[in-house]
């Protein structure tokens, strides 16, 4: 066959760099769209906040040479707007497909920041702020504080990174002693170093076990807290009888009455189990609701938090200096600047309408939530939305994501209101959401000495309606992290 030449005819779909730059937009968080924000406005002298704005022009304008600046050439001139339109009309509305940015406009890049009086380059408030604390940097710091040898530091630092979160010691002192490949050092050492280690704070650290931790915990209290002695004895030689809550068992062994029995537990209960979460391990982080849902005049509304983004405008005094027949560098980089400002604008508008419609929607699906709790969620799908707001599920994926509603019953992530649905007796649907209500809702009013199991559980809920198996029950119970019956039992 030769080679020849075709023309075709088709249609396909393409992404412009604008599509681009708002989908981008759409599906960050508050806190990354602040940082996008702040860094536009760091990089386009055509960027500024409204208040930036206002102030600038409440200023009183001194006199200039500079054409835009004096108090003729000011934003609100007439013959300023219309050169700004005129300059915008000649401008393309889209970039073409498969453009970068960088390849038509010039991008200014921040500097990292200023140097300090002195020399001392970290005028950065945020790079000044103390760490959070970790569990492992508090036993450093203790074993610092402490006569250790050279061989009792090095045995010291393996165990202190050997203890998880939770303040446990998860490895094996034989593998502990593998892992320090010194043949001069014994068992007993290894040994002799965690026990100096499980005296340090928090009380109950570096604990083998459970019934480890709580003892280690006894041991600090003072000698003369009451039942302390029976606390431990309960611990040391009936642990597994705790465990399996057998009050006719603990009474028998201990020799105790009910009354004094439950005080040795409730010491015991006073406790705290996972003693290393006493310390923060990470930086907090902070939830910034996106929109506002409150009711006025019996009506359910939905606002845009106006601090979640600034308002930007153009600044009419840079743009004023853009001169239509000028093809100089600084005039074509003032072009360029204005017409990457316009579309960042548009595009966060185009957000924030988003954001707005699919919030509206969703507070208008679950208004039984918001009116009744949880127990009234609806069942609710991403195409539900999707359909109702004639847009595409991607986009309805991208929005709900990493965002943020604060309503009267708390602040709640968008994904908080879809959920699965179980059909009902009645033909109806019951939210999975609904369902995990109902079931914190009745093992919060059971009776502790006879919880309900999870198929008494699924026994009350059918006969609510609700059709749902056993299997059903513990699944939701387990994401809730609520213990089996067996678990939840008190003695009385």
């Amino acid at each position: 066959m030769k080679p020849s030449i075709q023309l075709r005819l088709g249609q396909h779909l393409t992404m412009t760099p604008q599509l681009q730059q708002a989908i981008r937009l759409l599906q960050l968080s508050t806190l990354d769209l602040k940082q996008e924000i702040q860094d536009a406005l760091d990089s386009n002298l055509m960027l500024e906040t409204e208040e930036e704005g206002q102030q600038r022009d409440a200023e009183p304008q001194s006199g200039s040479d500079e054409p835009g600046l004096n108090g003729s050439g000011s934003g609100n001139d007439i013959n300023n707007e219309s050169e700004i339109n005129v300059e915008a009309e000649s401008m393309p509305d889209e970039l073409p497909v498969d453009t970068a940015w960088d390849d038509l406009y010039d991008s200014i890049v921040p500097t990292s920041g200023t140097a300090a009086v002195g020399g001392d380059d970290s005028s950065d408030f945020m790079l000044q702020q103390a760490p959070s604390q970790t569990l492992q940097a508090h036993l450093a710091w203790q074993v610092n504080l402490t006569h250790f040898s050279d061989r009792d530091l090095t045995i010291a630092a393996a165990i202190i990174d050997s203890i998880n979160d939770d303040g446990y010691l998860k490895t094996d002192l034989e593998e502990l002693l593998a892992t320090l490949d010194d043949p001069e050092i014994e068992l007993d050492e290894v040994e002799a170093v965690l026990h100096q280690i499980q005296s340090f704070d928090p009380p109950g650290v570096a604990a083998r076990d459970a019934r480890e931790c709580l003892l280690l915990q006894l041991r600090q209290l003072p000698p003369d807290t009451p039942w302390l002695s029976e606390a431990t004895t309960l611990l040391q030689e009936h642990f597994d009888l705790l465990a399996a809550q057998d009050e006719a068992q603990l009474k028998r062994k201990l020799k105790l009455n009910p009354d004094d029995l439950r005080a040795v537990v409730q010491l015991i209960r006073s406790l705290n189990p996972r003693p290393g979460t006493a310390l923060a391990g990470e930086e907090p982080r902070y939830v910034e609701p996106d929109v506002f849902v409150y009711k006025r005049n019996n009506q359910w509304r939905v606002e845009l938090n106006p601090e979640a983004a600034p308002k930007l405008r153009v600044n009419a005094g840079y743009a004023s200096l853009i001169r239509r027949a000028d093809s100089s560098s600084d005039n074509t980089t003032l072009k360029n600047h204005l017409q990457e400002a316009r579309w960042f604008i548009k595009s966060l508008q185009s957000r924030n309408d988003t954001l707005l419609r699919v919030a509206s929607k969703i507070v208008e699906f679950q208004r039984g939530f918001f009116e009744h709790g949880a127990e009234a969620m609806k069942p609710l799908v991403l195409r539900d939305i999707a359909e109702a707001l004639e847009m595409h599920e991607s986009t309805i994926s991208r929005v709900t994501t990493q965002k943020y509603m604060y309503t009267p019953r708390g602040t709640l992530e968008f994904k908080y209101f879809f959920s699965s649905h179980v059909s009902t007796d009645s033909g109806g649907e019951a939210s999975a959401t609904a369902i995990r209500a109902l079931i914190k809702k009745l093992i919060a009013a059971e009776i502790q000495t006879k919880p309900l199991s999870d198929n008494k559980i699924a026994i009350i809920l059918a006969d609510q309606g609700i059709n749902v198996a056993r299997r059903t029950v513990a699944k939701y119970r387990e994401s809730m992290a609520i213990p089996p019956s067996n678990e939840r039992k008190r003695l009385s």
